[in-house]
């Protein structure tokens, strides 16, 4: 089992977690300041950068969280690997109790509702989510279950 920031065999090193906070704070100011014109792309060959928008489960305020993607046919997909963490980020639990959400691309916002990726699905999915996002696979040879895939499919 690899812990934080170890070298394994399956990749890179996984980089601290205040690194990794740092920098999905510096990508959102990014996108603040530049009226929403930086800091979302779509995947082209690899993944894409979208922010979500949740309520928190336990105080109702709005969340926003800057997550990698992949698209499948209308669905974005993103992993709640709360990078190697060992537990669910809380944007996965804030879905989970509210399953509504939105998705932010650029200036255009998306309804979504969120849902986990059944098992046939995920076994399609993973294999490109890593692909696109080699750490992904550092990710889950960490934890002992597997890492949830979530599919935000467009409402209405």
């Amino acid at each position: 089992m690899l812990g934080r920031g170890a070298i394994g065999d399956d990749g890179p090193m996984t980089p601290p977690r205040a690194l990794l906070r740092f920098g999905w704070a510096l990508h959102r100011a990014l996108w603040s300041l530049s009226g929403h014109r930086i800091g979302t792309t779509r995947p082209g060959a690899g993944v894409g950068t979208l922010f979500l928008v949740t309520i928190g489960r336990t105080t109702g305020a709005t969340r926003r969280n800057a997550l990698f993607y992949i698209e499948d046919g209308s669905a974005c997909i993103v992993v709640a690997s709360n990078g190697g963490a060992g537990v669910d980020p809380a944007w996965w639990k804030n879905l989970q109790a509210t399953p509504e959400a939105a998705i932010e691309l650029g200036r255009r916002t998306v309804p979504v509702r969120a849902r986990l990726a059944d098992r046939t699905e995920r076994a399609r999915l993973w294999p490109r989510l890593v692909a696109a996002n080699p750490p992904y696979a550092t990710y889950q040879a960490a934890v002992s279950t597997d890492i949830p895939v979530v599919l935000l499919e467009p409402r209405g």
